[in-house]
């Protein structure tokens, strides 16, 4: 053995000193643990293949999607406005929310409503609160600002923790938390925060988009009707103008605008009940209860909850966990292989565009309004939820890697083209991009839920079956099953990004 290999291996038997190498082996051994998962679940989900001939209707398909075409405008700039209105005034509220949670974020109780409130996704908050308000304004608005809190509430918070300490130092020790915040933490996140607050507005019209799919007057109920009646150009129309509303929102959404914009999308809503009713109190006090439960009978409840979950709530347990993790790598290897079209430094100038364009599309479409397509295509099974989730995810992080490829620094000497994207940004991507693919696991898993809405055997199909059977007891304790999962898948992201010293930072974020 070389002396210099000695001098190596006495250097890592140091207490607190590790290899070089040691962080990229932990990244290596996460990943290959991760795929191995993802092929056991291949076996177990149910990815069928049906008989079908999806070539002429996809044929159909591709040909509206380059003739779009709307009779009725007024229409569909009703619904656009609709969509726009509902995402806007959401964030509107849900940003100040967050932002007081995240001062008080240290406190438990505060972390653990925070974990609560966006473990459930919009569409099953929105199919709670239409039992109160009917397809109203006020199902869309609470159904995008209540998890959107939540969602606040952390990011926020992870953002102070990120700070700097000294300025602190400045401000009195009699001052109150508030004024620690105001005057230190706040002003230095200032220029992260609303960057995420314009992401998170995009993540909001496609929210508001998708609860269309449960009746809401939103694109996505002119979409699925569409599409339902084979109508292509028409629901082309529908996704071209949703295209250009994304791409478009850095040159119309100003701040100093939002006033106008707030008091158009109040006109624009439609009109709601009160807040409070006394059914809203029926509902929370008995309707979401099993009788047994509200007769005081606690074996009798025990009872009833041990069956709807060993004969409802596990089984769809499963097929979601395994959607999820199939999901989860296919958008990592989706991911890897389309940001190197759209980043410059990679592809050259000639390609960016159409990579960019390819990527917008991608990630501007909702998996939801995806997976509607491919269940056409494909057939009723977990395939189609699969790809849509992998399609629209990996598009999401494909863009952040190529927007940080291209400020990766350059050198004369650097390899060019192929070597450049395998040896060169790959390797130095790699810890953010992997970080921010757990950070997605909790979506793709709340996604995955979802999905159920569409037919798929996931938690959502016998939550949305529930709701339809009026069994309230039932819907409400299969979407506590899902949020806790979801509660856990995230507290595991946690853990292995820190284990693995994946970081948003280190790369993307």
């Amino acid at each position: 053995m070389r002396p210099d290999n000695d001098a190596l291996m006495l250097l890592n038997r140091l207490p607190g000193v590790r290899p070089a190498h040691s962080s990229g082996r932990r990244l290596r051994r996460i990943s290959l643990l991760f795929i191995a998962i993802a092929l056991a679940c291949i076996f177990l989900a149910d990815l069928a293949l049906y008989p079908t001939d999806p070539w002429r209707e996809l044929g159909r398909i591709g040909w509206g999607f380059i003739t779009p075409y709307w009779a009725d405008s007024s229409t569909l700039f009703s619904a656009l406005g609709q969509t726009v209105a509902f995402a806007l005034l959401a964030l509107i509220i849900s940003v100040p929310l967050g932002l007081m949670l995240a001062v008080f974020y240290h406190w438990r109780p505060v972390r653990m409503l925070a974990a609560a409130v966006r473990s459930v996704h919009e569409i099953f908050w929105g199919l709670l609160f239409m039992q109160l308000y009917g397809l109203s304004a006020t199902t869309g608005l609470l159904a995008i600002l209540i998890p959107y809190t939540g969602v606040f509430a952390k990011v926020f918070a992870e953002m102070f923790d990120r700070q700097a300490p000294e300025p602190a130092l400045a401000v009195s020790p009699f001052s109150s938390r508030i004024s620690r915040y105001a005057y230190t933490l706040i002003p230095q996140s200032l220029g992260e925060m609303r960057s995420y607050c314009r992401y998170r507005f995009e993540c909001a019209l496609r929210s508001s988009a998708i609860l269309g799919f449960i009746g809401l007057p939103t694109l996505g109920f002119h979409l699925e009707t569409a599409f339902k009646q084979g109508q292509y150009s028409e629901a082309a129309a529908l996704l071209w103008v949703f295209f250009i509303l994304i791409a478009s929102i850095r040159f119309w959404l100003r701040g100093w605008l939002l006033p106008v914009y707030a008091a158009l999308a109040l006109w624009l809503l439609p009109q709601s009940p009160p807040l409070g009713s006394s059914y809203a109190w029926q509902f929370i006090s008995q309707d979401i209860w099993p009788r047994a439960l509200q007769q005081g009978d606690l074996s009798a409840a025990a009872a009833w909850y041990w069956l709807e979950f060993s004969q409802v709530a596990w089984p769809a347990l499963l097929q979601t966990l395994y959607l999820t993790q199939i999901a989860l790598v296919l958008t990592g290897v989706i991911a890897l292989l389309c940001y190197p079209l759209a980043s410059q430094a990679i592809s050259g100038r000639a390609m960016r565009w159409p990579g960019r364009l390819l990527l917008l599309i991608m990630r501007s479409t909702p998996e939801m309004m995806i997976a509607f397509i491919l269940l056409l295509l494909l057939g009723p099974s977990g395939l189609p939820a699969v790809l849509a989730l992998a399609l629209h995810n990996g598009g999401l992080i494909a863009f952040l890697l190529a927007n940080h490829s291209e400020q990766q620094p350059q050198r004369a000497d650097d390899p060019k083209g192929i070597n450049r994207y395998l040896y060169l940004h790959t390797p130095r991507l790699y810890p953010g991009f992997l970080a921010f693919l757990f950070y997605r696991w909790e979506v793709i898993l709340r996604e995955s839920a979802m999905m159920g809405i569409l037919g798929i055997a996931t938690l959502g199909f016998y939550i949305d079956s529930a709701f339809e059977e009026i069994r309230y007891d039932k819907a409400f304790f299969l979407i506590v099953v899902a949020a806790a999962l979801n509660i856990l898948i995230d507290s595991l992201s946690r853990r292995i990004r820190r284990r693995a010293g994946a970081d948003l930072s280190a790369g993307v974020g």
